[in-house]
C-alpha cells in the first residue's frame, strides 16, 4: 500500500507539470503570433473604409511607422468595410480623435497595413471606438489606369500631328509653313549678323563706342536736369517746388469751384443764361430776328438792303457826296459869293 500511494503522487506531479508546460506554451504561442501581447495588454479599436485593398486579418497596425498591433477582423457592411484591430496599451495616448487611419503597404508586393497618425493633442477614444479614416491612397491599379490614359492621350496627339491638325501638326506636314518659318529664321539670322557686324542703328549702337558715349552723356544730362528740378533750380524747378505757386494754384482751384457753384445755383448773368429758360428764349428770338435782318439785307430788301445790293443807288450817293464836297470847297474859297447877309435897321 505505501508503494502504490507513492506512484500515484508521482503521476500527479507529472500531470501538473505537463499541464503547466502546455499552458505556458500556448501563452507564448499566442504572444508571439498575435504581436500585441496578452489580452490585458491590448486596446481594441475600429475604423471604416470604403475599400480596404489588400488589408486582411493579421495585417500589421502601425503608428507613426512603428508596428504596435494587428488587425483582428475585417467585416463587410452594406456600404463600407469595417476593420477591427488592436494596439498596445502603451501607445493608446497617441491614438486620439485627431488621428487618421489610412491603408498602407509593407512592400512593393502589395501586402497591406493599417497606418495611423499619432495625435496626442486629441481626445482619447474609448474601447471599440472608431478612428477617423483618412484619404484612400492611390492604388497600383489606379496608377496603371492613369498611365494608360496618359499613353492614350500621347498616342492621339501623335496621330493628330501626323494628320497635320493644329499649329504643330501643320508645322510638321505643311511645306509652305516650313518654308516661311525657315525664311523667318534666316531673316533673323541676317539681322543678328548685321548687328554683330555693326550695320544699322542697333549695330552702330553695339559697336560704336562714341555713339554709346554720346547716349550715356545724354542720359547723364537728363539726370542732371532732373536733379536740378528736384532741387528747385530754374523756372521749372521753382514752379514745382515753390509753395507760393502751390497755394496760388490751390486758390485758383477754389475760385473755379466757387464759380462753378454759383453757376449751378443760377447766380449771375452766366448762371441765369445757363438755367433761365425765358432768357434763353429771348436770346433765341433775337438771334432769329438778326438772321431775318441779315437775310433781308442779302436779298436787297429795304433801304439798307438796296444800298448794299443796288449799284445805281450807290453811285448816286457817291456822286452826291462828291458834289457836296465840291460845294464845301467852293464856299471855303469864296464865301461872299455864296453867303450874302443883309442887315436892316428899323
Amino acid at each position: 500500500m505505501p508503494r502504490t500511494r507513492s506512484l500515484a503522487f508521482a503521476e500527479l506531479k507529472i500531470g501538473i507539470l505537463t499541464a503547466f508546460a502546455l499552458i505556458m506554451a500556448a501563452l507564448l504561442i499566442f504572444a508571439v503570433g498575435g504581436g500585441t501581447g496578452f489580452w490585458w495588454q491590448v486596446y481594441p479599436l475600429k475604423v471604416i473604409f470604403k475599400d480596404v485593398a489588400t488589408v486582411q486579418p493579421g495585417s500589421p497596425v502601425r503608428v507613426a511607422g512603428v508596428v504596435v498591433g494587428s488587425i483582428t477582423d475585417v467585416k463587410l457592411t452594406s456600404a463600407a468595410v469595417e476593420v477591427w484591430f488592436q494596439i498596445n496599451k502603451d501607445v493608446q495616448p497617441l491614438v486620439t480623435t485627431e488621428s487618421r487611419a489610412t491603408i498602407g503597404s509593407i512592400s512593393l508586393l502589395g501586402e497591406g497595413a493599417l497606418d495611423i497618425s499619432a495625435a496626442p493633442q486629441g481626445a482619447p477614444i474609448p474601447r471599440w471606438g472608431y478612428v477617423q479614416a483618412g484619404p484612400v491612397p492611390t492604388s497600383i491599379a489606379q496608377l496603371s489606369d492613369q498611365a494608360n490614359a496618359g499613353l492614350n492621350e500621347a498616342r492621339l496627339l501623335i496621330e493628330d500631328l501626323r494628320a497635320g491638325k493644329g499649329t504643330a501638326g501643320k508645322l510638321f506636314t505643311d511645306d509652305a509653313l516650313y518654308r516661311e518659318l525657315d525664311a523667318f529664321v534666316r531673316s533673323a539670322e541676317r539681322v543678328a549678323t548685321g548687328v554683330a557686324d555693326g550695320r544699322g542703328t542697333l549695330g552702330k549702337l553695339s559697336k560704336d563706342s562714341q555713339l554709346y558715349d554720346e547716349l550715356q552723356q545724354s542720359v547723364n544730362n537728363l539726370n542732371a536736369i532732373t536733379a536740378r528740378i528736384r532741387n528747385g533750380e530754374g523756372s521749372l524747378g521753382q514752379l514745382m517746388n515753390d509753395p507760393a505757386f502751390a497755394k496760388s494754384l490751390s486758390a485758383t482751384s477754389q475760385n473755379f469751384e466757387q464759380l462753378s457753384a454759383k453757376l449751378n445755383r443760377n447766380e449771375g448773368t452766366v448762371g441765369k443764361l445757363l438755367h433761365d429758360e425765358a432768357l434763353y428764349t429771348r436770346l433765341d428770338s433775337m438771334t432769329g430776328r438778326l438772321d431775318t435782318l441779315v437775310r433781308q439785307l442779302n436779298e436787297g430788301e429795304g433801304t439798307a438792303g438796296q444800298l448794299l445790293r443796288d449799284k445805281r443807288l450807290y453811285e448816286n450817293m457817291n456822286q452826291t457826296a462828291s458834289e457836296l464836297r465840291g460845294l464845301i470847297e467852293a464856299i471855303k474859297k469864296d464865301p461872299k459869293k455864296y453867303l450874302n447877309v443883309k442887315v436892316s435897321i428899323f
